[in-house]
């Protein structure tokens, strides 16, 4: 790997993501079909409703997780310095970015040790590409991403259409499941899979699950469109090639039904399009256990711990306020309340 490539690569995305609406998917995630019927009546106090949770072990104050953001560039260690000790503070999950720079090369960007002890009591997911399993090392590149940070679980993404799209990104799949099965017979932690903003389908997760996956984050359309940020540090070519899948993918809302109706027992995250602790609450009613924003995050993530902390606490201030006025005192409440959809 070209370490000084890779890195300008990630800086890249940060600033794309930073720049604006210019890389937001042309998919409605879908939560906007969907309304709460309103209790006017809770007979609850608010301060008393229960947002926590346990997803893969690991006890959440809320049943919200910072997801992948950075991979590697220097200034991601400040990123990911601000993250975890946010994660920490509030009580929630954090995933880290793409792994691949800091196994390959030594540069950690603030994904080594340090995160661990910036945020002891979290559940931490490390992360790797799909793509990267099919290398001689893969297996051993994945234990290395879940042991430099202490990590709890392993996310492997699924990124075929921004691989596609990328500049020399890898688009030789084949083999891909089958190193999956592999790495969740012989890691010593559980390993979750996701995609990176155009959705799992039914029939992928179904698969997945069947060759040992323990998790699944749908990562649905209706956030960050990765084939446009491509596009948008490509060439002409790259961001003609691009335009063209502007309006791809599952809407997030979508997957999080169809996944939950097909795999009734198994952990799902729902992410992609997250705008609020609204939509995080219909996330959740609609069957998932845990709710990741990305993007709509990284702006106070550049700037400090503390933005971090205000921006979720916010995010569970609406998703506590929403369970309050459906009569939710907790969340296994929040499953059953009434949910209609509106065409």
């Amino acid at each position: 790997m070209d370490e000084n490539a890779a890195g300008r690569r990630k800086e890249d995305h940060i600033d794309i993501v930073l720049s604006g609406d210019r890389v937001a998917s042309r998919v409605d995630a879908g939560f906007d079909r969907w309304r709460f019927v309103h209790c006017a009546l809770p007979e609850l106090s608010l301060d008393a409703v229960d947002l926590s949770t346990s997803v893969l072990g690991r006890r959440l104050k809320a049943p919200l997780l910072i997801s992948a953001m950075t991979g590697g560039p220097a200034r991601s260690e400040a990123i990911n310095a601000h993250l975890a000790e946010a994660a920490q503070a509030l009580g929630i999950a954090l995933g880290v970015g793409s792994q691949r720079i800091a196994v390959e090369t030594g540069a950690a960007g603030g994904l080594g040790g340090d995160l661990r002890r910036r945020a002891p009591n979290v559940l931490l997911l490390a992360n790797l590409g799909a793509a990267q399993l099919l290398a001689a090392d893969g297996r051993d590149n994945a234990r290395r991403a879940v042991e430099m940070i202490g990590a709890d679980a392993l996310v492997i993404h699924l990124n075929p259409l921004q691989e596609a799209i990328q500049e020399g990104g890898d688009r030789d799949w084949r083999g891909v499941l089958h190193a999956i099965t592999g790495l969740c017979t012989n890691l010593h932690v559980p390993v979750v899979v996701k995609e990176v903003g155009f959705g799992l389908s039914a029939p992928v997760a179904r698969r997945l699950v069947k060759c040992g996956v323990a998790a699944l984050d749908v990562a649905g359309a209706g956030g960050t469109n990765w084939a446009l940020v491509e596009g948008a540090r490509g060439t002409g070519r790259t961001q003609a090639l691009a335009a063209a899948f502007a309006d791809w993918g599952i809407p997030t809302a979508d997957a999080v039904v169809d996944l939950r109706a097909a795999l009734p027992d198994v952990p799902i995250i729902a992410s992609g399009g997250i705008r609020d602790g609204v939509d995080a609450a219909k996330a959740i009613r609609l069957g998932a256990d845990l709710v990741g924003q990305a993007a709509a995050t990284l702006k106070a993530a550049v700037t400090s711990t503390e933005a971090v902390v205000a921006h979720f606490e916010v995010l569970a201030e609406q998703l506590r306020i929403a369970a309050f006025v459906t009569g939710a005192g907790h969340l296994e409440a929040l499953r059953g309340v009434p949910l209609v959809e509106v065409r």
